[in-house]
This record gives structure tokens, sequence and C-alpha cells, in this order.
């Protein structure tokens, strides 16, 4: 079986969301899974996808502080500063983190560790509307 999902996330300001019950809630066809695998691929240059804790929000906050000091605004050495300083390194964020996310499913659901959980890393400071393409195959 293939199913194939667009689901439109609500605008967030730069941070990183824990969003799985989010996408679970756009996915009832996920229960009649027993076993497969559920790709997601976040359509946009500016904004990622990764897995990590889903109990300390703090953890959240950590990660956005950690990135925007890797990755810092308003360089010298940048040239793509047209749409903003926080342009450029929103697309250097989203590249170390990536834009697609591949989990089993096992009977029915999810099959993550007991503390992870699907994160949106929005890195402009206003973002917008975020498209998530969701592919699931499985039996």
């Amino acid at each position: 079986m293939w199913i194939q999902k667009e689901i439109q996330l609500k605008p967030r300001e730069r941070g990183f969301y824990l969003i799985t019950d989010e996408v679970l809630k756009h996915l009832p066809e996920l229960a009649r899974v027993s076993v497969g695998m559920m790709n997601i691929l976040i359509k946009h240059t500016s904004a990622s996808l990764t897995i990590n804790e889903n109990a300390d929000p703090s953890v959240r906050d950590d990660f956005e502080s950690v990135f925007n000091q890797l990755v810092p605004e308003n360089q010298a050495y940048y040239t793509h500063i047209f749409e903003g300083p926080d342009d450029l390194p929103a697309h250097i964020k989203s590249s170390l983190l990536g834009s697609s996310l591949n989990i089993p499913i096992t009977q029915g659901t999810l099959n993550l560790g007991i503390w992870q959980g699907i994160y949106l890393c929005e890195h402009r400071n206003h973002g917008g509307s975020r498209s998530l393409l969701v592919t699931i195959n499985g039996e």
C-alpha cells in the first residue's frame, strides 16, 4: 500500500518545534499499516526536520541557541543577503539538519524511541506556513 499526503503546518517564528502529534492527526491511515516506512519531506529551503528529545522543551531552546552560534547572522562574507539577515543562515541550518526523515512503522504506529519526536526546525524569523509531503509505504 502507498499513501501520500501533503500537510500544511501553521506559521511559526524561528525555533525548534515538536510536531509529532500535529503530523499524526493528519494520518489516520497509519493505523492500517502493520509494517512499513514513512518518509517526510519539508518542501522548503529555510526550514528542516530532525528527530530528537520529545519530553524536555529546554532541549529545543538549546538547539536554537547552538545553531545561532554555529551559523550567525550578518557575517561580512555572506553574499546572499537580499532576503534579510536570517535568510542565508536559514539555508545553511536547513542543509545541516536535512529536509527529510524516514521513520519505521510497526503495528500502526511510528516506531520511534520513547524519548523521540519529530521536530520542525524553523530557521527564519517569520517563516510562514510550511508544507510537508508524507509518503507511507507498507502492508
